[in-house]
């Protein structure tokens, strides 16, 4: 009986004990960080409710946007990646899960430096949107919407047909070029399509360089779309020393896209514009202009062209029907996905190239190849505020920079303060003289002229960042490291060259033609001024010996007048005396001897003295 009485308070204790560990329990469990909490919270990012607008509209053949709160736009990866395939962003994560999940102050300067040293990744032609991958249309192959927006008229040419045979002859070569394209395709499409410009301009980077960034012409026109450096310029493409824009996919594609839109609006024909972005406006209209007065027809074909442009839209009509009909010349399109291969990553820190695509984990060839711009190995932040990174590689490049321990980068850039040689230079930095000239690419016998950039060791002296106005600004301008020169204007002589003038100072023929603005093969007029820069004691040299001649020749000049007077008189006086009585005896062994042929054969040689004199007043 009295163990019944004692269980109502033992089972009360016991329900008590319960409760209060089921609570301990649920205390715990709060504190804890677990992965399937946050998905929960959060939610893909197709489902997510958004706090700034309406939810997005699909847009067909296209990617879906959505407008999320910018302290959401960070984006994390799953799954793996195919071989030239980004992966498929299925989440949104924080920014500190981004970057690891590294919440923790961190205990170095080093470590401050590298958590700041970059934004979160954004799509670079829509940063303030967030890309919802996890949409068909993503996944659907890039050259369908290509071929839907082909609108260029036919051209009816037998050119066209022999660069259908050549393309259809090389499976390889159109295999490297599509599977370069693979990186950069989208973009283009993406920039052709919001201008409203027909697709097959986006197949030009065939045409032009095999959409290879790093190509360079003779003519040194650079990058996929082949810009000349005057051109680039006009077309607000930044090149210095360290960054050449005309090689950056995003920046030339918005330059190449506003100048085929000009061109277009200037002669309303689209192969007229791509003839004129071949061969240039000018020569097009002047080509026009001669037809229209020759009253001949003014249409791509039958304008008078060089042989490039008059290929140039021929061919690329050849790769837009093979890009329309693949298996109709034996050939197979690598598929492009189409979203975007890479997206973009704010750099706010100098940061070393090797350093950056370490980080992404990424060879330096691929980080290159997706930011070919790039002259130097470190990243100014001031003059490259952006790097592209396939989505996995810049989940990768977060999460490792946030752990990053050390320094960022170990170059910089130095102004010269005056123009000196590069070992000086380099002894006053601190490094070796051949480091400094293989870097900064300075052939020998050369100066390094005042105001140029050099890229030199960050040391604990140069810690700063480089500033924009060197950033943007940094050239390097130099000069013969040749002794102090001095002018000289001297007189050709008769038959006198470029080339002579040059052996004979020991110049080059080039600086010969150069300082006289003459052609090197340029001949002088005898006594003509020429200009020379000689070293100046060679120039003292020179001086000194023309000073020491001129005296000489005059003293020799008056020896010999007067040499040649005292001789003259000396003769004249043989001939006037000498042969005078030589003739009365001679008269009088004549007429004795009444011999006239003896005479007649004696007289020439009496009378040579008067000969030389003559000569010599000839003289």
């Amino acid at each position: 009986m009295s163990i019944l009485h004692t269980l109502p308070a033992l089972g009360r204790s016991a329900c008590t004990l319960l409760t209060t560990s089921s609570l301990l329990l649920l205390t715990a469990c709060s504190s804890l960080d677990l992965p399937f909490a946050k998905r929960d919270a959060a939610g893909t990012l197709a489902d997510a409710p958004t706090a700034s607008g309406p939810a997005p509209e699909p847009r067909s053949a296209r990617l879906a946007l959505a407008n999320v709160p910018k302290d959401n736009v960070p984006l994390a990866v799953e799954g793996a990646r195919a071989p030239n395939a980004p992966s498929v962003i299925t989440r949104s994560l924080s920014l500190d899960a981004l970057r690891g999940g590294n919440t923790a102050a961190p205990a170095a300067n080093d470590e401050d430096e590298a958590k700041d040293a970059a934004g979160p990744p954004t799509d670079p032609l829509r940063p303030e949107a967030t890309l919802n991958l996890d949409d068909r249309e993503a996944a659907k192959d890039l050259w369908g919407r290509v071929r839907q927006g082909f609108t260029l008229p036919p051209l009816e040419s037998e050119l066209v047909a022999d660069h259908e045979r050549w393309y259809a002859s090389r499976p390889d070569y159109v295999q490297r070029m599509t599977d370069r394209a693979n990186r950069y395709l989208f973009h283009v499409v993406e920039e052709v399509e919001r201008r409203g410009m027909p697709s097959e301009l986006a197949l030009l980077p065939f045409i032009e360089s095999a959409f290879n960034p790093q190509a360079l012409s003779p003519a040194r026109a650079s990058g996929i779309w082949q810009f000349m450096p005057a051109t680039g310029k006009d077309f607000e493409l930044k090149q210095n020393l360290f960054r050449d824009d005309r090689r950056d996919v995003l920046a030339s594609t918005r330059a190449a896209m506003d100048y085929l839109q000009r061109l277009y609006r200037m002669f309303g024909d689209w192969h007229l514009a791509l003839a004129a972005y071949n061969w240039g406006e000018g020569n097009v209209q002047r080509a026009i202009a001669r037809n229209t007065k020759a009253g001949l027809p003014t249409d791509y074909l039958s304008l008078n062209m060089p042989a490039e442009t008059r290929n140039y839209v021929p061919k690329l009509h050849a790769v837009r029907n093979i890009v329309a009909n693949p298996e109709g010349y034996g050939l197979a399109l690598s598929p492009i996905e189409n979203h975007p291969y890479f997206v973009s990553v704010p750099i706010q820190r100098d940061m070393d190239v090797a350093l950056a695509a370490r980080l992404a984990q990424l060879t330096q060839a691929d980080f290159q190849a997706l930011n070919p711009s790039m002259n130097k190995p470190v990243i100014l932040a001031a003059g490259t505020p952006q790097i592209l990174l396939p989505y996995a590689n810049a989940s990768s490049f977060m999460h490792n920079l946030s752990r990053h321990k050390g320094t960022l980068a170990s170059w910089t850039a130095w102004v010269v303060p005056k123009t000196m040689r590069p070992s000086d230079a380099a002894k006053r930095l601190g490094m070796s003289e051949s480091d400094l000239r293989e870097i900064n690419r300075i052939p020998p016998r050369m100066l390094v002229k005042a105001g140029s950039t050099l890229l030199v060791p960050r040391s604990q002296h140069r810690e700063q960042d480089v500033s924009e106005t060197v950033a943007d600004n940094a050239m390097m301008s130099l000069a013969p490291d040749l002794p102090p020169m001095r002018r000289m204007t001297v007189k050709a002589r008769k038959r006198d060259t470029v080339a002579s003038i040059a052996r004979r100072y020991k110049v080059s023929e080039a600086q010969v033609a150069q300082w006289n603005k003459v052609r090197v093969g340029a001949t002088f007029k005898r006594a003509q001024a020429v200009v020379v820069y000689v070293p100046v004691k060679a120039a003292r040299a020179v001086a000194s010996r023309d000073d020491d001649d001129r005296p000489k020749a005059r003293s020799r000049s008056t020896s010999s007048a007067k040499a040649s007077a005292k001789n003259t008189r000396a003769s004249t006086k043989v001939a006037t005396t000498k042969p005078a009585g030589k003739a009365k005896a001679k008269a009088r062994q004549v007429a004795s001897s009444r011999n006239q042929g003896k005479t007649k054969a004696t007289a020439p040689s009496r009378q040579q003295p008067r000969a030389r004199v003559v000569a010599a007043n000839s003289n």
